[in-house]
């Protein structure tokens, strides 16, 4: 199996957002923000490479909302899907599932393109299955008035009209050593993914820890819908992890890309911080 870090490019979102009730005293220690408040955050994916699979976990934005859009988002960073795929030796056409951890426009919207004539669309990776869980499909489809503005019809759409998409209906084992979770607190049906490399445990965490900074319980974002909900998923999986060694992949976290966990007297730590290369 091989594992890569796959960039798509940076955005930026306000830090009151990005750590909630955590005063700023404490959360700019941790993570920097400029003088808007604004905290400079990641996009990442990641490719599993596992037999013939080539499995990419989520695939930022993508490129087809306008540019008054992208322009609220604060766009930046010279990293591109597919030129980073290009990076590791791999192109789109060779991508066979795509894993969604859920629908928001910064983890899906790269899964589909503008065809050629700009008058439709056309998927970014033709001959792979793209999975997402069935509580959040169905969000999608009926989405809370917070969350709508954050959902795309042409991010999406295209793929279920295609016949690529897959609803998760289970957790387990999606593919061989590679094991999907359901969590809820950020928005229903949210997919973390476990995946197994001979004696360690890799986890993409997604949205459900952004950042290394995010790691104690109680320090959530505030784009978690269910904070309770995020307070005790988060309380039982770190304890898990903690237990199990597992070693976490900040999807958001624009220096830190994985970290190992330490148990303290004041909870689930962060211990070392290092790039996902240096696992290899």
């Amino acid at each position: 199996m091989k594992i890569y870090n796959i960039e798509t490019g940076n955005f930026k979102c306000d830090g009151g957002a990005m750590f909630s009730v955590v005063p700023k005293l404490y959360w700019s220690r941790k993570y920097p923000s400029d003088d808007d408040n604004l905290c400079n955050c990641a996009m990442r994916s990641m490719l599993v490479v596992d037999g013939e699979r080539k499995i990419l976990i989520d695939n930022g934005t993508g490129d087809k909302q306008d540019a008054a859009f992208f322009e609220h988002q604060h766009l930046n960073g010279d990293a591109r899907l597919i030129s980073s795929l290009a990076n590791v030796g791999y192109s789109p056409t060779d991508i066979t599932d795509v894993v969604l951890t859920h629908l928001h426009f910064d983890h899906c919207g790269g899964a589909v393109k503008h065809n050629e004539n700009r008058d439709g669309y056309e998927l970014v990776f033709p001959n792979a299955t793209h999975w997402v869980s069935r509580a959040q499909w169905e969000n999608y489809l009926n989405p809370n008035i917070r969350e709508a503005d954050a959902y795309f019809k042409e991010n999406v759409m295209p793929i279920k009209e295609a016949g690529k998409l897959q609803i998760v209906e289970e957790e387990g084992e999606l593919f061989p050593n590679f094991e999907v979770r359901f969590v809820n607190g950020h928005t229903p049906g949210l997919m973390i993914s476990l995946i197994k490399n001979e004696d360690r445990t890799l986890v993409f965490a997604g949205d459900f820890i952004p950042t290394a900074a995010n790691v104690p319980v109680k320090w959530l974002a505030s784009y978690d819908l269910n904070p309770t909900v995020s307070l005790s998923e988060k309380q039982i999986f770190l304890k898990e992890a903690v237990e199990n060694n597992y070693t976490l992949f900040f999807q958001h976290d624009i220096t830190t890309e994985c970290c190992s966990l330490k148990q303290t007297e004041r909870g689930v730590k962060v211990d070392k911080c290092f790039a996902l290369d240096e696992l290899k």
